[in-house]
Formats: C-alpha cells, structure tokens, sequence
C-alpha cells in the first residue's frame, strides 16, 4: 500500500468521521450532533473556527481546498456530510 492510499470507507463512516471533526473542534461542546445542528448557531463556530474545521476534513479526506462561495453556502452539519461525500464520489469515480 502506497502512503497516499486513501482507506475505502462507506458513506456512513465518511458521514460518522465529519460529525466527529466538526463535535471536536466545535466551540460550543456537548452539544448532539445531527445532519440539521446548525454549525454558527448551535455549535458557536465563527469565520476562523469554521475555516479550521473546513482544513482538518480536507485533511481528513485528502480533499482540494472548498471554495468560498461554497463554504460559503454550508449552515449545517448536514451539508457539510453532504459535500464531504459527493465530493469522495467525484473524485474516486463513481
């Protein structure tokens, strides 16, 4: 296995794996975490909080950088689920 091979995980692992970075590194802890918590509202992200977050998925998932009109339009844990998956499926071709 090449050091840049990336594990094959499902889509619940991918979406289990966000909810985890974003709970982590959520300003606002012990707060439940599901696809509608809002991630400005109920878990106190702010610009720099949001963008460190949007750093450690793409780490996460060695994913390119997410444009700003993107992140832009991204409110919920969901979305960002959302993207993260489509985003894996693009890039692995399927």
């Amino acid at each position: 296995m090449s050091e840049q091979t990336v594990p094959v995980r499902t889509e619940e692992e991918i979406r289990a794996a966000v909810a985890g970075v974003i709970a982590d590194m959520a300003p606002n802890q012990g707060v439940d975490i599901t696809p509608g918590t809002n991630l400005v509202k109920d878990l106190g992200y702010h610009s720099l909080a949001l963008m460190e977050v949007a750093f450690a998925i793409e780490d996460e998932f060695d994913l390119d950088p997410i444009d700003e009109d993107t992140a832009r339009k991204i409110s919920t844990v969901g979305a960002v689920q959302d993207l993260v998956v489509k985003r894996l499926e693009e890039r692995d071709g399927k």
